[in-house]
Formats: structure tokens, sequence, C-alpha cells
């Protein structure tokens, strides 16, 4: 697009650029001081946490969600006021790391949901939290109350100014930019597939009725990687083109489409990044807003259209360099150093499976030969609510196995930015039936495992709320040996060193809160992982025995050509 500045005007008046030389009716003003506001608000980060990030950010080892933080983030005027927002699940935290920042909170909704449970039957415990449509844009309500409220005292205060040009055309650099880093941060989790991933053993044996709708959609994305990449190329294509004046409205057009539809999808599926993404939407229809006659006399009307746009002097020295400085460390920033991240990220810590490798003699699928409880040899029966039907050992740090009694469904993604493996949720989030998921520690030298529940929200449920009676055994401290500890090793350091950095370091030094989860002790025997014994304690603390042997299961889907994480 042609641009003219401000002191050619007179110079270079047509038929169509006359407007810009009329001042402004008294409406046109106050809107666009309610949309200065507005928006300004929108593209302006309000949480503590945001600034903490950024001034803490140790950029001699960077991990790749110090960046993704930078970059994402929407309005959050509620908690400000001490309320609580309906959580968007574009990146949200699993049940577990929500559990450990919710504190009192979550022992309050625990009592809650047990009083709910116990007056529910078992499916209906089982399913996830419903969202109000109205509570999803509350802070976009809040944002626009604020700005309709600054829009009448800068009305008081300024009556004779006659247009904004040089403010609109700022704003706009404001959206401009907040609308291209945010979706580059959004589209290289896509570009280098780990926002979806391809799905596990455990969830490819899942029966597709236990997927919650949110789920089906995810998946359905994650298997084929390829398009994942391709809607990562739009994203990226549609940031970049919003850095450049001259491409501006081309990148706004496609980053509407784009996340347009993905609106519209996650509304279908209960995605829950229906407001994440409607929020580039917004920006983008800003954007393009003021080319939308030119582009209707255009296209529609078929007539000649010289568009124009006025903008500052740039040839003073200080905003000239200024402005070269700024977009050269954005380029910088969020393509040289959040590429070098994502990179890293994908090949030795996605951030949505767990990262360190599990025991290679254990990994893939297995039926239960055996089982016994207490001694007392438990036959097979598909109906039975104790009795392991199957397992698998994942190619990291899980055992998954199903069993004939739901649990409370974890509503998350599965995303947030926990470091530690058993906090990386997606293979257990959002599926229901007797799929359970246990991370575990390995003790290799002994034969031992150390196995967690990694869907908190089981003991949500309640043995009530299930007609059970047995109880569960208290979570132990020292349920670990300092001697097994020794042989199991630092989980901080049990990934590549390439991806080692700052941000894990700080979150593996901090002691975690500890959540309440099933435990399971169990030794193991095998000789080359075609049968494998495992025998201990329950979470229950009830002795079992139970022998795995190994099948090749066959699976429609082929494995993935862009495979996540380095488990050799």
């Amino acid at each position: 697009m042609s641009e003219i500045k401000q002191q050619e005007i007179d110079k270079n008046l047509t038929d169509q650029q006359i407007p810009a030389k009329k001042p402004w009716s008294w409406q046109k003003k106050f809107g666009f001081r309610v949309l200065f506001i507005f928006f300004l608000a929108m593209c302006i980060p309000f949480s503590a946490n945001w600034y903490k990030n950024v001034f803490t950010l140790d950029w001699s080892r960077p991990h790749y969600r110090d960046l993704y933080d930078i970059a994402r983030f929407q309005p959050s005027f509620l908690s400000l006021f001490g309320g609580q927002r309906s959580r968007d699940i574009t990146d949200s935290p699993s049940a577990d790391e929500s559990a450990k920042k919710d504190g009192n909170r979550k022992k309050k909704l625990e009592k809650s949901s047990l009083k709910q449970t116990e007056q529910k039957n078992e499916s209906n415990a089982a399913l996830p939290p419903k969202r109000s449509f109205l509570a999803d844009y509350v802070d976009w309500g809040i944002a626009l109350f604020l700005a309709l409220v600054g829009a009448l005292i800068w009305s008081a205060f300024d009556r004779k100014r006659k247009s904004y040009h040089i403010l609109h055309y700022w704003i706009r650099v404001v959206v401009r930019y907040r609308a291209g880093i945010g979706i580059i941060g959004f589209g290289f989790t896509k570009l280098l597939p780990t926002q979806m991933p391809y799905p596990s053993l455990g969830l490819l044996n899942s029966n597709f009725g236990d997927f919650t709708a949110q789920k089906i959609y995810w998946l359905s994305v994650g298997v084929v990687p390829w398009y994942q990449v391709f809607g990562g190329v739009v994203e990226i294509a549609a940031g970049v083109m919003l850095f450049f004046r001259k491409t501006t409205t081309f990148g706004a057009i496609l980053l509407a489409a784009a996340l347009g539809d993905i609106t519209f999808v996650n509304y279908a599926y209960d995605g829950g990044v229906h407001v994440y993404a409607f929020y580039f939407v917004l920006l983008a229809l800003f954007i393009a807003a003021d080319d939308f006659p030119k582009l209707y006399n255009l296209l529609i009307l078929e007539r000649y259209t010289i568009p124009f746009r006025i903008y500052p002097d740039f040839n003073k020295p200080w905003l000239k360099y200024t402005r070269i400085t700024l977009k050269v460390l954005t380029f910088v920033i969020f393509f040289g150093v959040l590429t070098y991240t994502e990179v890293i990220n994908f090949k030795y810590d996605p951030y949505k499976q767990p990262a360190t490798a599990g025991v290679k003699k254990l990994r893939g699928n297995y039926h239960v030969s055996e089982f016994k409880l207490n001694g007392e040899v438990i036959p097979f029966n598909p109906l039975d609510s104790i009795r392991w039907q199957e397992a698998t050992f994942e190619n990291w740090t899980t055992l998954t196995f199903k069993i004939n009694r739901p649990v409370l469904i974890d509503p998350s993604n599965g995303g947030g930015s926990p470091m530690r493996d058993i906090q990386r949720t997606f293979e257990i989030s959002g599926v229901a039936g007797g799929q359970r998921a246990f991370h575990y520690y390995a003790d290799t030298v002994d034969k031992v495992l150390y196995l967690q529940d990694k869907n908190v929200m089981a003991l949500r449920a309640g043995r009530k709320a299930a007609g059970k009676t047995r109880e569960t055994a208290p979570n132990e401290d020292n349920w670990i040996s300092k001697t097994a500890w020794q042989h199991i090793g630092d989980e901080n350091k049990m990934i590549d060193k390439a991806a080692w950095s700052t941000r894990r370091d700080r979150e593996f030094e901090e002691k975690p809160r500890e959540v309440k989860r099933h435990r399971m002790v169990l030794k193991y025997d095998t000789t080359d992982g075609s049968r494998v014994i495992l025998s201990g304690i329950d979470e229950h603390k009830d002795s079992i025995y139970i022998v795995l042997d190994r099948y090749n299961r066959q699976y429609v889907l082929p494995k993935s050509s862009l495979s996540a994480g380095k488990y050799e």
C-alpha cells in the first residue's frame, strides 16, 4: 500500500483522500477513544507473573516456555479484583498443577465435589465441569467498561482535537505487534508439533467412546502431524506479515480466517481454546477494519482505489533508529531464540508428554495373564472392578492399565508448563472409562518401580461416590528410601543436556507441594521383556502379583513420522 506522510496530504489529495483532511465528527472521535483504550487494555499484560518472568529470564539458558509465556497472555482484570475467571484451557495447567497452586481453595472444592459426587451416580461424577459463555468473556466486558469510562473522561478534557490520525497509527502498531508476537508463539507449538501430540499407546488402546469431545478433536489433529505443521506455517506467516506495514492487511485477513476457524471448531468440540482464538480474531478485525471500505471499493464496486495511511515522520534520527532497533530485537527474540528453544523442546523435552525415558525392557503392550490379590487368584472377567485387563509401558516413565472402574475425568488439556513428568497429563486428560496412568521412578538396581497415579482427580471422586468401602492408603513422604533415590538419580538431569535450562533447575529446586495420589511399589522381574512379573503393594496397601505377556498389537494408524522426544 502507498503511504502518505501527514505533511504531504495537501499535495496528494484525491477524491478518496479528502476525508482524511476533514475533521472527525464527535461520534467518530468518541468511538475512537473507546476503541483506543479498549485495545490498549487488551494488549497490555496486567499479571505480575508476566513481569516477573520477563525480568528473571536467564537468557544464557532459556527454556521455550520463558518466551512462550511472554508471547501468550490475555486480559485478566477479574483476577485484579480478587475474582476467579473461567479458565481458558488453551494451555491450562493439568489438574495436578492446578491443585498445587490453588491451596486452600482446592480443599474447599474437594469437600464440595465430594458432597456432590455422593448424590450422583458414577457416570455423572465423571463428567467434566460445564463452562458459561458469558463467564468466558467477563474480562473483555471489564475492559470495555473501563474504555467507556475512560472515553467519557477523555472527551471532557479534549474537546478541541479535530482528529486522531497519529494516535490511530500508534494503537494500530500496538495491536499489530501484540497479535504478531502472540500468534507466532502459538504457531511454533504447531510447526514443531507438540501442542497436539501423536497419541500414546495408552490412548490408542482406549475406547473411542471414553474420550471427551475435546479429546477427540485434539487427537484428530495429533494423528495428522503434517496438517498440524501446516497450521503452524499459516499462523506464523500471518504473524510475520503483521510486522510490516505493506503486508499488514494480508496478515490480518489470514489471521482472522485461520483463528476464526479454530474458534468455531473449539465451540463445536468444547475444546477450550475459543476465547484465546477469538482474541486474535478481534485484534485482526481491528487491524483490517480501516481497509474494508477500500477493499469493497476495489473488489465489489471495481473502482480505481488508492489506499493510503497517515503516519509519523520517521526521518527524525531517534525515531528512525528506535523503530529499527525494536523491530530487529523482536525478530531476534521471537524468531531466533524462540526457534532454537522450540526445536530443543520438540527433540528432548516435549511439554505435553514426559521427557524421561522409561525402562527399555518393559516397553510395549501386555496381556494380563495372571492376577493375584492378597494371594487369591482373580480370573479374567471384563466386569471385574479390581483385576487389570491389559497393561502398557510407554517409551517414557508411564504405566497404563485398564480396569472396569470409572474415575473422575481430568478436564484439562494436559498443558501448562510443568517440568516434572508426573505433572504432564495429556495421556490421561479427557479420558473416561477405566484407563489408568501411573508415573514411575525406576530403581533399575533393585528392579523396583515407584508408581503414582497421574490423575489427581481420581481421589476427588471419592470411594463413597463409587460405593466402595476399601480405604486408600495416605501418602507417605518417605515412601522412597534414600538408597532408592541414589539408584534412581536426579530427574532434572535425565534428559539430554541440550535441554537443560534455568527454568527447569528452578522448578526442581523447589520442593513440590504434596498432592494426594494413589501409589504403588512394585518389583519387576524380566529377562527380555516378553514376560514381566510385577509384585508388591498396590494403592490400597493390598499385596498384588501380576504376570504380563507382551504382544504385538497392530494399529490402523502408522507410526508418526514426526515424533517428539528422545527415548533411546
